[in-house]
């Protein structure tokens, strides 16, 4: 729970507050980001609430928190805004929230599907999502883009009886993984999931596409809010630049007009101007190469 006296500085006096164990993850930020913004190692408010959702957006915020850094300065119904996870962002797509710090809040997404629903990475536990789970048919299988993002999967997987999908470079962050992915071709689950390697961000990484419109990216690819642009960084390349590089290339004989990462801004537009920006990128990854 946020503490009013570990405030950090920067915040704007009002409702909502940032204290000092943020993590700089950036959940606040996508959830709320006309009252939230990033000031190098961490987010403060920089605006208070003017209107009913922005109240309501930065609560969603508060609740997604991994470390519990936001606050506020009197009681807020918390409990009608719980409601609201997971968040859907198109037909069967949900957001879950309630991010895990084990994965440095790492998004993580629901897939309604008729031959059994999909987690892609993994939330915090929450009995609160189990319900919502439950009712929307359970969860199916669990997609593991890579070691950094898997948070409570194996509290998932054993309460829904999942099977857990992993890259074997990965396994060591889920060793009882039920399907274990090989190499680097890419494995399809029926006609619409398909698992594909992409390494470099970690040995294993992997994305997975869906129906050819929605690209679950892990820590490979996300949009940036400031570049305007998809982006990639070498900074947190834990395995190989080079390798990260191709991968991207990889992807450009796929289509799709999501990108839904664990870090990063989401992004939806036209396949055609997705495709323009993964261009872009990828000649700025190869001149950051030399």
């Amino acid at each position: 729970m946020a503490n009013i006296t570990r405030i950090l500085d920067g915040n704007i006096e009002g409702l909502f507050f940032v204290d000092e164990t943020c993590i700089d993850c950036d959940t606040c930020r996508q959830l709320a980001p006309e009252v939230f913004t990033d000031l190098g190692d961490y987010s403060v408010v920089f605006h208070q609430p003017s209107s009913d959702s922005e109240v309501r957006n930065s609560t969603q915020a508060l609740l997604a928190c991994p470390t519990g850094s936001i606050g506020t300065t009197e009681k807020i119904d918390t409990h009608s805004v719980m409601e609201d996870f997971p968040l859907p962002l198109d037909d069967g797509i949900y957001y879950n929230g309630f991010t895990s710090k084990h994965s440095f809040g790492a998004s993580s997404y629901f897939v309604k599907h008729p031959e059994g629903n999909w987690m892609i990475d993994s939330p915090k536990y929450m009995p609160h999502l189990v319900v919502k789970f439950e009712a929307m048919g359970g969860v199916r299988y669990i997609f593991l883009s890579h070691q950094d993002d898997v948070a409570d999967a194996d509290r998932y997987a054993k309460h829904f009886g999942a099977q857990r999908i992993i890259h074997r470079a990965e396994l060591r962050a889920q060793p009882e993984a039920e399907v274990v992915i090989e190499g680097r071709e890419p494995v399809r689950f029926n006609s619409d999931f398909l698992v594909i390697p992409t390494p470099g961000h970690t040995q294993g990484h992997c994305v997975l596409l869906y129906k050819g419109h929605y690209l679950f990216t892990g820590d490979h690819l996300w949009w940036s809010r400031n570049r305007k642009t998809l982006n990639a960084s070498r900074s947190v390349c834990w395995y190989s630049w080079t390798e990260q590089t191709r991968s991207m290339e990889l992807l450009l004989g796929y289509e799709f007009d999501w990108v839904l990462p664990g870090h990063g801004e989401r992004i939806t537009l036209p396949a055609a101007t997705m495709k323009e920006h993964l261009l872009r990128l990828i000649e700025r990854m190869h001149s950051n190469a030399k």
